[in-house]
């Protein structure tokens, strides 16, 4: 009894401790990867917007590119989430992403000796990631590194699982498990889709079963099942993505769950009478026994898994294809939109943990919100100043001022989660760089509502503005409303080239203009008018407000120019 559980608990470590090492090295190797491409890569991404079968080949290449599905499938809901993408062009990727991620199977499959190879890769990712200069080197490095973790994570769990075999009690729990008919098949699947689910890596789980069935532990139609299951639960890093997120975002994770289910359904009947034939057929030898330093494993069943693996995903994005727009419109009916919807940004840190270069554009998307909000707020005060706002002009300033505040705090803590993670030096660059923007643009909505106060309190006052300082006022709200229009548009994506010395200038003059406008308010006090004091006062704070809003753009430009971080 005491040796079963010893030897129990020494399985449990090396497997657990293998498949740690194994999702480490997955994610270096996907963060490398993507520090390398990830400019290139969201480019190329936009590809998949020009053809449906471009999309197809986009998604193929780009997940070959990072090995992870998971990355591209959280860059599709920021794509869709920010209009970059339509829903069918995403269904179009997740198709080729869900074959281009059998490429990594495909490497576990044919390694020669996963324990060399692992050592070989962790001594020149660490060569490259410590001692080379140039930071695509040291993120080539890094990926190299990743890839001999993922080797030697391979080499631990298959030493883990040697002991079972000499532990009768314990391979017969294996043989227990019945993968000979449909109902077994499924059950298989489902208890891999679940551990997938939680590992968050279809990767992971496909490599254990694949380890499991070398070593004999588990038989090849078990191995079959588990990747169908594996298939479907790798979609639950989308949701991680979607949740809190907006309508679009949703419908691209449910996209990606229906069809990976929905492929799995109609083709989990023909595991047993048909890929599974298939798969020995192709490779009469992978029943072969091997004699191993490690013991007799079958060697040649990792072949026919990953055959069948890349197989079943091109049969299911086969099926799919042609049903891309309607498949679509039932998504969007199962989950509708709502007018005047905006997507909050805390609960997307999964994707910027996963992709930091769509995570800045999802932060792109809220400084495109304040701008748009700041030159709303705008129009609101020259109403406030003119008279004609009413109770619900006045109100949606201090509403809206409020929502600014929370946008800038959500957007301060999702790049947080960005800029603690290794970025190539463009993506760092442009994180700081929206923190930055939103910080300004923060201060612009407060400023609006600073103008909103001191004209309520001139009111309760029960005074009002003269006619001249009310030109004067709209005369300075009109320059530095104009100045705010010409900067906001500098703020699109991509970025338009402008004259920075030309914005300085104009400033400059807007700046001058505000300075003999006070000076000639404060040359307005006197004698003849005992309740004018108050009244310039108010005046006064008016117009350090559009100054500092006048800088605020100013900072803005000199931001987006490289002049200011």
């Amino acid at each position: 009894m005491r040796e079963n559980l010893f030897l129990t608990l020494n399985v449990l470590v090396t497997v657990l401790g293998g498949l740690g090492v194994f999702l480490l090295g997955m994610k270096h190797l996907s963060e490398g990867l993507q520090a390398v491409a990830g400019r290139e890569l969201r480019r190329f991404m936009a590809l998949a917007t020009t053809h449906r079968a471009a999309g197809v080949g986009t998604g193929i290449v780009s997940t070959i590119l990072v090995q992870s599905s998971s990355i591209i499938t959280v860059m599709l809901v920021g794509f869709v989430s920010s209009g970059l993408m339509t829903l069918p062009q995403a269904i179009n990727v997740i198709i080729g992403a869900n074959v281009g991620t059998t490429a990594t199977v495909w490497i576990v499959a044919f390694a020669p000796d996963p324990q060399v190879l692992g050592l070989v890769g962790l001594g020149l990712g660490g060569m490259m990631y410590f001692f080379m200069r140039g930071e695509r080197l040291h993120n080539l490095g890094l990926a190299v590194l990743g890839l001999g973790l993922v080797f030697l994570g391979m080499y631990f769990m298959s030493k883990g699982v040697l002991p079972i075999r000499q532990n009768p009690s314990i391979q017969e729990a294996f043989t227990r498990m019945d993968a000979t008919s449909l109902g077994g098949v499924a059950l298989v699947a489902l208890v891999a889709a679940l551990f997938t689910a939680v590992i968050q890596s279809s990767a992971a789980s496909i490599a254990i079963g694949m380890t499991l069935a070398a070593q004999q532990l588990i038989t090849y139609e078990m191995a079959i099942a588990v990747l169908f299951g594996a298939n479907v639960g790798t979609t639950m890093t989308a949701w991680l993505a979607a949740i809190g997120g907006s309508a679009a975002a949703k419908r691209t994770a449910l996209a990606h769950t229906l069809s990976n289910i929905l492929g799995s359904l109609i083709f989990l009947p023909f595991v047993l009478p048909v890929l599974v034939p298939m798969g020995k057929a192709l490779f009469p030898g992978w029943n072969a026994v091997t004699e191993t330093a490690r013991g007799p494993v079958l060697a040649g069943i990792m072949a026919p898994i990953a055959v069948t693996d890349t197989v079943f995903s091109v049969l299911r994005g086969v099926f799919t294809f042609p049903f891309v727009k309607p498949f679509a419109r039932l998504i969007e009916r199962l989950v509708p939109q709502s007018e005047n919807e905006k997507p909050h940004l805390s609960p997307l840190k999964v994707s910027a943990g996963l992709s930091p270069v769509i995570a800045c554009d999802q932060a792109l998307m809220e400084v495109t919100f304040m701008r748009d909000s700041d030159i709303d707020l705008l129009q609101c005060v020259r109403k406030v100043l003119t008279g004609e706002a009413d109770q619900r002009d006045e109100d949606h300033i201090v509403h809206r001022e409020n929502i600014l505040d929370n946008v800038q705090r959500e957007v301060t803590e999702f790049l947080g989660h960005v800029m603690v993670k290794r970025l190539p030096a463009d993506v760092a660059a442009r994180a700081r760089r929206l923190l930055r923007l939103t910080d300004e643009l923060e201060s612009v909505s407060d400023e609006a509502s600073t103008i909103l106060k001191v004209t309520r309190r001139l009111r309760r006052e029960g005074q009002v503005f003269s006619e001249v300082s009310r030109n004067v006022l709209l005369e300075v709200h009109d320059k530095v409303f104009a100045f705010a229009q010409q900067i906001s548009a500098y703020l699109m994506s991509p970025r338009p080239a402008f004259d920075l010395d030309a914005v300085q200038a104009e400033s400059k003059s807007i700046h001058d203009f505000v300075r003999v406008c006070r000076q000639g308010q404060l040359g307005r006090v006197g004698p003849e008018d005992p309740a004018s004091s108050m009244r310039v006062l108010v005046e006064l704070d008016i117009l350090n407000a559009y100054e500092r809003t006048r800088a605020y753009y100013l900072n803005i430009a000199e931001t987006l120019a490289g002049g200011k971080r």
